[in-house]
């Protein structure tokens, strides 16, 4: 069995919902119950779980009690490239609260408050840079943001 040629339409399609609903751990995973990811799609539980079968067969999901884990295959498959980033953001003293507040609610993998010359550093995967970049500045009190790529890890 060859990738993507193998996939339906559907098969795509869940994949990238599973995506973007995802949010990154360790791996991109998603914490749904099949009912509810079934009635999103507009399909019955049982289509759905013939869905989910195939693409875990094909190596594109991991499967467990309450969760659905998208595999690296099923990334690079979607044209996702993984990765870290650190932003850096500065803050108008006075809108912190609302600004952390802001931010704790957003899809990343964690977010540091430190001391020194900047307030926040955001951790999250590159995948999500862009929307986390729009999402950080659209943010009122943030005064500016630095965006550093990780390379590698050594």
């Amino acid at each position: 069995m060859n990738g993507r040629t193998s996939l339906t339409n559907r098969q795509i399609e869940l994949l990238r919902k599973l995506y973007k609903e995802g949010k990154t751990i360790e791996v991109h995973t998603v914490e749904k119950t099949q009912d509810e990811l079934a009635d999103e799609l507009g399909i019955t539980r049982q289509a759905l779980s013939n869905h989910l079968k195939v693409l875990k067969e094909f190596g594109y999901i991991r499967t467990g009690r309450g969760f659905i884990d998208l595999t690296d295959k099923a990334l690079e498959l979607l044209g996702e490239k993984k990765g870290d980033v650190f932003v850096f953001v500065r803050i108008e003293p006075t809108k912190r609260k609302h600004v952390y507040e802001a931010i704790k609610k957003l899809k990343v993998k964690r977010v540091y408050r430190v001391t020194g010359d900047i307030d926040l550093i955001v951790e999250a995967d590159k995948t999500r840079l862009d929307e986390i970049l729009e999402e950080i500045a659209s943010l009122e009190g943030v005064r500016e943001t630095i965006t550093h790529v990780v390379l590698e890890v050594l």
